[in-house]
């Protein structure tokens, strides 16, 4: 996810997209040939931001802790994150990054519809809600969604990590150069690259293929690490796992990404992931 400048991809044609594409797959609680959450089981919206120079990093921080984090919660969204740049980060982004899982593609315009009708969340956002353009505390907001993925269908972050104040975040998006490239590269996560990540200690929050955003087509995911020291480690070992060289040398594989977006990230005191 590029912090550049850029369009902001409109909720409109989310929700639109709710009806033209198949519901997601329930869990199954059978014991037999299911084998679960499939992809697109979940939907993920990846909502920045930009502060730009004329920010307010706090008034944005109040308002997502103390009206928008809440009021989620109360509509049935169970966990927020909410990320800004690590110490580490060498992207110079002045940003704020919000995680919201979705259940379906449907329940991201009844969200917003529930936060207009909720008199809670308008007195708790007040402060931010009647900030003029000439004193806005951010200079965008842009979102992109993402559909789960095979090999990891549903976000998940355990009870131990949360409880680490040392946690350290990396959020990447791989760029494709066309649709055929891009559904290449998902091939390549579903079939290899995720049990090569778990066994180099790059541990997957969520994987998710990019629905609609600025940067189509591409591939985003973010990955947890106990701190910063064992996220340089876990991808130095990612990078001479054999596994890895033998599934990156397959010629199936070749041009499947032309860039990558690179953040490395800190949970706000108030994130749920």
């Amino acid at each position: 996810m590029s912090f550049r400048p850029l369009r902001v991809a409109s909720l409109m044609l989310v929700a639109a997209l709710a009806f033209s594409m198949p519901p997601a797959p329930a869990q199954s609680t059978s014991n037999g040939a299911d084998q679960g959450p499939a992809a697109g089981s979940q939907f993920y919206e990846i909502r920045t931001y930009d502060l730009g120079p004329k920010g307010d990093a706090a008034e944005v921080d109040q308002y997502l802790k103390q009206a928008l984090v809440p009021a989620l919660n109360r509509h049935g969204i169970d966990a927020v994150g909410v990320f800004a740049p690590n110490e580490s980060d060498d992207t110079g982004a002045d940003v704020i990054v919000v995680v919201i899982p979705y259940e379906s593609l449907d329940q991201i315009a009844s969200i917003r519809d529930a936060l207009s009708a909720d008199a809670q969340y308008t007195a708790a956002a007040k402060d931010y809600l009647d900030r003029t353009p000439k004193n806005a505390p951010y200079r965008r907001i842009r979102s992109e969604v993402l559909s789960s993925m095979a090999c990891w269908p549903r976000w998940k972050v355990d009870a131990e990590t949360l409880q680490n104040d040392d946690r350290v975040y990396e959020l990447r998006l791989y760029e494709s150069a066309n649709e055929r490239l891009g559904d290449l590269k998902v091939e390549m996560f579903n079939n290899g690259e995720v049990p090569i990540f778990l066994d180099s200690g790059v541990i997957p929050v969520f994987i998710g293929q990019c629905v609609v955003g600025p940067q189509m087509p591409n591939l985003t995911y973010l990955t947890v690490y106990p701190n910063e020291q064992a996220r340089q480690a876990a991808w130095k070992a990612f990078r001479v796992h054999p596994d890895w060289k033998v599934l990156s040398k397959n010629p199936r594989s070749a041009g499947t990404v032309s860039h990558i977006d690179k953040f490395v990230l800190s949970p706000k005191p108030y994130s749920q992931m």
